[in-house]
């Protein structure tokens, strides 16, 4: 039995799959209270979506919150030991949403990879990125960036740092007007300003960007990484979908180098994001590094209604002088959802196509 045999929907069925890459890759299942205390969040606001926790008292005085987040439970919960952690999770998640219309439950289902993070980690947690958004939709892409690439870029040309969160806004908005004119308005030469931007808004296929980039920038250790990676990448099969754009460039106060966002059709925001965070790891005194990501669950509900297996069950092509009480009895006598068309229509999905020849229903 496979897991479209059992009742599942397309969100539940992709949630499945995706705990069974993760488990056939070494990946243990993490499971962790639905809160934590307050003051876990208060003290690390940089690193959450939003500010907004959802909070409460227990028995004993101490300020609860609820959930809004998975990975600083795990970071707070996990040794700082030698070696490598790799878990994944499936937990509920209680945030704001993005429009601010209040709080709501949100099913995060995520992987990290925590400890002596190497080469090998890395490479595996973005083939694992991949790979899910295989099993999410056929048609998707991810895409990379390098925040080190940039933060270092601009440092080199004197941009000061306390400009950085308006300068990685405006890459993020890939907003090249105003990018221009905070580099200038901060100091830089317009040959500067032009190299920080064109570079910062850059994006491609990872072989000719980096050829370009190589051209331009000459050797950096962030453009080194980036071409290592994807080299990798493509050697282990799943090259062909990246592509490089510095854009992915927000969460700077979360990530410190390499970022990615994983995109499928007919969705327009993105499914995944993930990067490396030893940041975090740093604020909360772990010597350790670490990379993950995270899939969007409510998004997966999105793309189940976006993309449905069939547009109606049966298509029934007549004859335009058929009786509309016959064409109306045959329709009825097919059931489900039935399409009455006067010939073959083009471009949709069904399961099958039938004809009304004579007051009978046969196979076209």
């Amino acid at each position: 039995m496979t897991f479209s045999d059992l009742p599942l929907d397309l969100s539940e069925q992709i949630q499945f799959s995706l705990r069974r890459l993760y488990d056939s890759h070494g990946y243990r299942r993490y499971r962790m209270n639905k809160f934590e205390e307050y003051d876990l969040y208060a003290r690390n606001k940089d690193f959450l979506i939003s500010d907004h926790v959802l909070t409460f008292t227990d028995s004993d005085g101490k300020l609860m919150a609820l959930k809004p987040d998975v990975t600083l439970s795990i970071v707070k919960n996990s040794p700082d030991a030698p070696g490598v952690r790799k878990l994944y999770y499936n937990e509920n998640v209680y945030r704001v949403t993005k429009d601010a219309s209040g709080f709501r439950e949100i099913l995060q289902l995520g992987l990290e990879c925590l400890g002596q993070v190497d080469e090998c980690c890395v490479c595996e947690v973005v083939y694992l990125a991949a790979k899910s958004l295989d099993a999410i939709a056929p048609d998707w892409i991810l895409d990379l960036s390098h925040v080190g690439l940039i933060r270092e870029l601009a440092q080199g040309l004197g941009f000061p740092k306390e400009k950085e969160d308006a300068l990685f806004a405006l890459i993020s908005a890939r907003n090249r007007h105003e990018l221009l004119a905070l580099c200038r308005e901060a100091g830089l030469s317009d040959a500067s300003a032009f190299l920080l931007t064109d570079t910062a808004l850059t994006r491609g296929e990872p072989a000719r960007v980096i050829e370009k980039l190589e051209k331009t920038l000459g050797a950096m250790d962030a453009l080194t990484e980036l071409k290592e990676l994807t080299q990798a990448l493509d050697a282990w099969g799943v090259g062909e979908n990246l592509r490089i754009d510095f854009s992915v460039a927000e969460d700077i106060h979360y990530y410190n180098g390499l970022v990615f966002k994983g995109f499928v059709r007919d969705l327009p925001k993105p499914v995944l994001t993930g990067g490396q965070y030893d940041k975090l790891m740093k604020k909360m005194n772990r010597a350790s590094r670490a990379i993950g990501f995270a899939v969007y669950t409510d998004q997966l509900e999105r793309l189940e209604q976006a993309l449905p297996e069939f547009d109606v069950d049966t298509v029934l092509v007549y004859d335009p002088s058929t009786p509309l009480a016959q064409l109306r009895a045959a329709a009825d006598s097919i059931g489900g959802a039935v399409l009455l068309q006067p010939s073959v229509p083009q471009g949709i999905r069904c399961r099958r196509i039938l004809k009304l020849r004579s007051g009978e229903v046969s196979d076209l």
